[in-house]
């Protein structure tokens, strides 16, 4: 009798991040940004911390694919800092343009993250697309289709998350834009910082429609959200904490506890 070996499914992973607000390492409430009325900006906490630290934190314990998001003017210095703590293990993203990406690949990044570029005036442009990609290569290009909900549909949202594009995340988006990067990046503006719980429906979607690696951030309050992703995505979707996390001044989930998670994660689907 013949017996088939059944592949194991992927797993969800925990992905680390390093936001930066004005050269520092913040946790704040996505939906308050804001360059017209920056006094409503939100701050979940402030870390006396330098991004060089996260950095080395991240790669002492092997958390590969994490994101450094510069939110704003005056981060860059920081985000060097990571970058040289961890050459190779982090994704950069804010402010990426087809004249600096290859900078930031050269000063370190594994990859750059690339959203508000690829939507001049709030619409989107395939041709600057494809000459990002052409010049990064695709392998090293993260597409950040981070959103908003309208009614019953998410569109992307650019520049902090303040402005809305005329691109809807759905299959037919997110097929073409994977023809052209090697994983998406998608944070849920509307409960980011919130620590009141991920956007089920999304991440549900978001398992049905992605062919390529993808990292959710947005409301995950406590480590059974890492199974629920799981769940919800058939394990295509990775998960990001922030501002519940205790690294980032919060109580409800302990970073080492992630960490094992990964582990015990990675050695079932070695």
């Amino acid at each position: 009798m013949m017996t088939t070996n059944i592949e194991p499914r992927r797993r969800s992973i925990f992905r680390p991040c390093i936001d930066l607000h004005n050269g520092l390492v913040k946790q704040i409430v996505g939906g308050t940004l804001s360059d017209t009325t920056p006094s409503d900006l939100r701050t979940n906490f402030v870390s006396s911390k330098n991004a060089g630290e996260f950095a080395t934190l991240y790669r002492e314990n092997n958390l590969h694919g994490g994101h450094v998001i510069k939110l704003g003017p005056g981060n860059d210095q920081a985000a060097e800092e990571a970058l040289k703590a961890w050459p190779d293990g982090l994704h950069i993203g804010g402010g990426i343009t087809l004249e600096n990406c290859q900078k930031w690949l050269d000063l370190g990044a594994e990859k750059v993250i690339v959203t508000s570029y690829l939507f001049p005036s709030g619409r989107f442009s395939l041709e600057r697309l494809q000459a990002v990609s052409q010049k990064t290569g695709k392998e090293r290009l993260v597409v950040d289709v981070s959103c908003r909900r309208r009614d019953d549909k998410w569109i992307v949202a650019m520049n902090k998350w303040q402005d809305m594009t005329d691109m809807e995340v759905n299959q037919e988006s997110l097929d073409l834009l994977s023809e052209y990067c090697s994983e998406f990046l998608i944070h849920a503006a509307d409960v980011e910082g919130l620590c009141q719980g991920i956007d089920q429906e999304l991440v549900t979607k978001l398992g049905e429609w992605v062919k390529i690696p993808t990292t959710y951030a947005g409301g995950a309050k406590e480590i059974g959200d890492l199974d629920l992703v799981d769940k919800l995505s058939a394990g295509k979707v990775d998960l990001t904490f922030g501002s519940a996390l205790d690294i980032f001044g919060g109580s409800l989930v302990r970073f080492d506890d992630l960490v094992r998670y990964n582990d015990r994660t990675n050695h079932e689907g070695s």
